[in-house]
């Protein structure tokens, strides 16, 4: 199939040096709200990418739960593919694609377990049905059927419908330090606006990169 054809232009918008607060996370925080404001269909979602110990790379989208000045933060079973390869590497990539803004975060950093305290805070907050998912799934493990899931569902129904689902020992969250930024606005004839936040000592070096 040839689709060297599918092309559009990009037009919504542009970025300068000017337009940037100092710090990425803030900048972030004002593009994440426009997402937001404009109706995009969930912008919290991110890729993630983490690599295994003979340097495979793995990708895979998840939810962004919250972020402060201290950076990202999203939630796993903590035996899954994804956790395995950042106990051994804690390095990852994260990207976020705002299609109708043309508008990319591309994000390079560290990721840090976060406290139990600070999960069980967020898991209380969860709706019931996404709990009860938190024990059912053996994330990343061979499945041999949909209805094992569903059994199992049954099963936790059963076990905590008089009471409060407690947060299980292998579900957690990891907050994402970033070290890199770049913040990506599409411009016409693919000569697009970047720009690259570098994190040297405590301060951020801000660089405009060619297209």
């Amino acid at each position: 199939m040839d689709i060297s054809g599918l092309r559009r232009e990009y037009e919504r918008g542009s970025l300068e040096r000017d337009d940037l607060a100092d710090d990425p996370l803030e900048q972030f925080e004002r593009w994440f709200e426009e997402a937001r404001a404009n109706g995009l269909p969930e912008p919290n979602a991110m890729s993630v990418a983490t690599a295994a110990a003979d340097g495979q790379p793995s990708l895979r989208t998840v939810l962004m739960k919250y972020f402060d000045r201290q950076g990202l933060v999203f939630f796993t079973n903590l035996e899954s593919c994804k956790a395995d390869e950042i106990k051994t590497n804690p390095r990852v990539a994260l990207l976020f694609y705002w299609l109708p803004l043309e508008r990319q975060v591309a994000i390079r950093g560290t990721a840090e377990r976060i406290s139990r305290r600070e999960t069980l805070s967020y898991f209380m907050k969860r709706p019931r049905g996404s709990q009860l998912g938190a024990w059912v799934s053996d994330q990343s493990r061979v499945l041999t059927s949909r209805k094992l899931l569903e059994l199992k569902l049954d099963e936790m129904r059963r076990r905590y419908a008089d009471g409060k689902i407690p947060l299980p020992s292998w579900w957690g969250g990891y907050r994402v330090r970033p070290h890199a930024v770049e913040f990506w606005q599409g411009r016409r004839n693919r000569l697009h606006d970047r720009f690259l936040y570098t994190l040297d000592g405590a301060a951020w070096r801000i660089e405009r990169l060619a297209p």
